[in-house]
């Protein structure tokens, strides 16, 4: 598309990204193997002391493919599998044959010596297979399984009906770090913050520091050059086509005001706030447009906060 990024634009924001202190740079999209530069730029991020990594759907991981990523200099990819049903996986990819060719990109990118990370969005209709999908990604030895909740923007603002309610939003959490005890793969849940307070509680032990990094160590920058704290966050920062991201990154006042951790309501005062943070997305939503405030989705009562 004429308004994305050139590759040279592309090779201007990676050189900001390194200014800025970043270590891991994630290509991701919508499908980033529609870019006929990626591997341009996944080499060029690798020259500039960056970690590529990628983030597909898997269906246009041929052997081919797989190859030339890895000779890029590309590290991992993260490959989703929502279901075990190929039916059901097919649906919600709308792409018939997309279960099938997912796997097949997963054996091609082992097969060219790349780690491969599983992603797995939590909706209504696949909560129930969970730990089914956990055990079959385990199979394929992956370095971790993701698992990604719904955030409502965008296109999940029309799937918002079929996110995990509140209640069933906490004991998907409960399993999930209760299936953690069984692996030695990583579990890990994604805009899903809460999930620290509950390893923590369940004494399961996690490599991470936080929950929720949107702002503070992650951001996104659209395929346009617009700048977000996170992919739920549709709040555009600046576009590095205008201003070089190094400097979005150290001075826009949103990014500072997040980094405060002054949250308003329950998760202000929460003895879980440094290290959950609760979702800043979800806070903005459901709160009408504040995101600094507490985040409704999470049932803990901090001692002294309100009930």
């Amino acid at each position: 598309m004429e308004e994305e990024l050139t590759t040279e634009q592309g090779k201007k924001l990676i050189r900001e990204i390194a200014q800025a202190g970043f270590k891991i740079m994630i290509f991701s999209g919508g499908e980033p193997l529609m870019r006929p530069d990626l591997c341009e730029l996944g080499a060029y991020a690798k020259e500039q002391g960056l970690r590529p990594v990628l983030g597909t759907n898997g269906t246009l991981i041929t052997p081919e493919a797989a190859s030339k990523l890895k000779e890029a200099g590309f590290m991992a990819a993260a490959v989703s599998m929502d279901s075990m049903d190929p039916g059901k996986y097919d649906l919600f990819r709308r792409l018939e044959g997309s279960h099938r060719m997912a796997l097949e990109g997963i054996s091609n990118l082992k097969q060219a010596g790349l780690g491969v990370q599983i992603n797995t969005t939590v909706m209504d209709w696949n909560v129930g297979e969970l730990e089914a999908i956990i055990d079959f990604a385990e199979e394929l030895k992956p370095i971790g399984h993701h698992m990604l909740f719904l955030v409502p923007t965008g296109r999940a603002i029309n799937i918002e009906e079929e996110a995990l309610r509140v209640v069933e939003y906490e004991k998907t959490l409960a399993r999930l770090m209760e299936k953690q005890k069984t692996t030695k793969m990583e579990i890990k849940p994604t805009c899903a913050p809460q999930f620290m307070r509950v390893a923590d509680k369940k004494g399961v032990p996690v490599r991470f520091n936080r929950g929720c990094l949107a702002g503070i160590s992650y951001c996104i920058i659209s395929p346009k050059g617009d700048v977000q704290p996170c992919a739920y966050l549709n709040i555009p920062l600046g576009n590095v086509k205008e201003q070089p991201f190094d400097v979005i990154w150290r001075e826009n006042a949103m990014l500072n005001e997040l980094r405060t951790c002054a949250y308003k309501g329950k998760c202000g005062v929460c003895d879980y706030r440094e290290k959950c943070g609760g979702c800043r997305a979800r806070a903005y939503y459901y709160s009408g447009g504040d995101y600094m405030a507490e985040d409704e989705w999470c049932l803990y009562h901090p001692a002294g906060g309100p009930s």
